[in-house]
């Protein structure tokens, strides 16, 4: 604690010979009353301080003049202006991108992934502007300031804080990118928003779902397709353990190939597994088939499943009783 208040006594004498005209000199301090403050004599730092913030309260207030004398009227409009225009201005190019990415599937996640990088760097920008062009302020004052607002938001803000520098790593790191289908935790969706704060998917229910970048960075994530437009999709079927497992594939493998919504250029596969339900044995099958768009997924599922199934009831494969 006593090394703590001797750090806090020389920081004070550092931020007060910036910000004033008539520094507090360390000469002025007798020199075994410094060596007494790395003895960790508790009384001297006592008398210090006492002395140290007399002085400051003292102090006339125009001699405070120099940290604020750049925050004018003027200033504060112009840089409320410039703000302004770059969030317009940024809006306007969000949906630029977003309009030119659902013209084509194929470069939909590429200029997408383009987004979240366009919007960071816009308003770093942007704020870079108002603070160097904008108000200028003195090098001295920046260090003051930063001192001061670093330690208070670093205490009062640390899940903010945490959750920026998730989505910086997001952006960088790119686990995901806007579109692409995704699994965290309970919620699966296609990312819509890479954002400073959160990541928002919506759901297959279409409801869209906040999750902190500080729970994404700590959490497992599935990716679907990984930047591509198509991903594959599982349908699954229970069926009795008699059936002819080689006309059951021609027939899943068919029923895919003949959907609107399948994806040619990647291989089909069917899999035969057992497994006990209801205390009776059944062979699962697992059809295999990728959907030429992502958004498309559960439609192209539901396909599968029905145009296999009829078949399944026309061939006799499998019969109504087999269901009730």
């Amino acid at each position: 604690m006593k090394k703590i208040l001797a750090t806090i006594f020389f920081a004070t004498i550092v931020q007060w010979n910036m910000c004033h005209a008539e520094p507090f000199l360390l000469d002025s301090i007798p020199n075994d009353s410094i060596t007494s403050i790395f003895n960790n004599s508790s009384s001297t730092i006592n008398a210090i301080l006492d002395s140290a913030s007399k002085e400051i309260s003292n102090a006339p207030i125009t001699q405070l003049a120099p940290v604020y004398d750049f925050l004018s009227t003027r200033k504060i409009l112009w840089a409320a202006i410039v703000l302004i225009l770059a969030y317009i201005g940024i809006k306007i190019g969000i949906r630029l991108l977003t309009y030119f990415a659902e013209k084509s599937t194929y470069y939909r996640f590429t200029i997408k992934g383009l987004i979240p990088l366009f919007r960071i760097l816009s308003w770093t920008f942007a704020i870079t502007f108002v603070i160097v062009g904008i108000f200028a302020p003195a090098i001295t004052t920046v260090i003051a300031f930063s001192a001061s607002i670093g330690v208070a938001v670093g205490f009062a803000a640390q899940d903010i804080l945490k959750n920026v520098f998730g989505g910086i790593m997001i952006i960088f790191d790119q686990p995901f990118k806007v579109g692409d289908k995704i699994e965290i935790g309970n919620y699966y969706g296609e990312v819509i928003e890479i954002g400073l704060r959160s990541t928002r998917i919506v759901t297959a229910d279409d409801s869209m779902v906040s999750v902190p970048n500080a729970e994404v960075m700590n959490s497992s994530v599935s990716n679907s397709n990984t930047g591509e437009p198509n991903c594959q999709v599982v349908a699954e079927f229970f069926l009795p353990m008699d059936i002819d497992t080689e006309k059951v594939r021609r027939i899943a493998i068919e029923g895919a190939q003949v959907s609107r919504f399948v994806f040619l250029d990647k291989p089909i596969a069917v899999l035969f597994f057992q497994e006990i339900k209801d205390r009776k044995s059944y062979l699962k099958m697992r059809l295999k088939a990728y959907v030429m768009d992502i958004r498309y997924e559960f439609a192209f599922k539901s396909d599968m499943t029905e145009l296999v199934l009829q078949e399944l009831l026309k061939e006799g494969i499998i019969k109504k009783a087999d269901f009730a």
